[in-house]
């Protein structure tokens, strides 16, 4: 993925970038790691904090706690921005505009994501648990099966789910890059452990779902589960 935005933006050692919701700075290492000087932007004190303790090791990242509509760019241009699975926090009536004013002439916007994806006739975790989740955890809102891979590579235009620029930047690129995780069924429980619909469950409904998932997939699926993610890349131009 970075190695396309590099190709594709043409950005080079020492080029300036922001990045908008760095969070504890996974995509930050990536761009550090090409010698751009970054300046990321992080609204969460606690998060701003660990990402400044991990990228300490780096002389070209700074992060500034803020939210980008409230952040003083001080007048600083850059040749690229970066958005990795944190564009939709932004209020889309400030931040296309801001996002086109705080870049040079001829700069790039790049929204990064992910979405966990299903392919058709593979066993798919959640759909061998669907009554456990049901069981346990009654009609929750979060709980629902997998986008299909193919429906989800029908949105190769625009940006997406984010509301539209409304012509403050040229055609979209879109790049798709598929990868998969696989688990054992106590590999998988401490996976969706660690994510937002399970751990806004109250523990004594957590634990017992959990506990039954990983069960699931030792007798059901032969103690092999798969996740399988779809990583898009959507870049364009600032348009003139």
């Amino acid at each position: 993925m970075f190695a396309d935005l590099v190709t594709i933006t043409g950005i080079r050692e020492r080029s300036p970038v922001l990045e908008v919701g760095c969070g504890t700075g996974q995509a930050t290492r990536s761009l550090a790691a090409l010698g751009c000087s970054v300046t990321a932007i992080e609204p969460g004190a606690g998060m701003a904090a660990l990402a400044r303790r991990r990228l300490a090791t780096f002389g070209n990242v700074t992060v500034e706690s803020s939210t980008f509509e409230e952040w003083d760019d001080r007048g600083r241009r850059f040749d690229l921005l970066v958005a990795a699975s944190a564009w939709h926090w932004v209020d889309p009536a400030i931040g296309w505009r801001r996002a086109r004013e705080v870049l040079h002439p001829g700069g790039w916007m790049a929204v990064l994501g992910h979405v966990v994806i299903r392919r058709p006739g593979e066993p798919e975790a959640y759909a061998e648990t669907a009554d456990l989740h049901e069981l346990f955890s009654p009609g929750n809102p979060d709980w629902g099966r997998p986008p299909l891979e193919g429906d989800v590579r029908s949105t190769d235009e625009g940006w997406g789910l984010v509301d539209d620029p409304g012509g403050r930047f040229g055609p979209t690129i879109v790049r798709w890059y598929p990868t998969v995780q696989w688990f054992d069924g106590d590999g998988f429980a401490d996976l969706l452990r660690s994510q937002s619909p399970y751990r806004r469950l109250d523990h004594d409904v957590r634990e017992p779902l959990l506990d039954a998932i990983a069960e699931r997939i030792r007798t059901r699926m032969s103690d092999r589960a798969a996740r399988r993610y779809l990583s898009v890349l959507r870049i364009g131009q600032r348009a003139d």
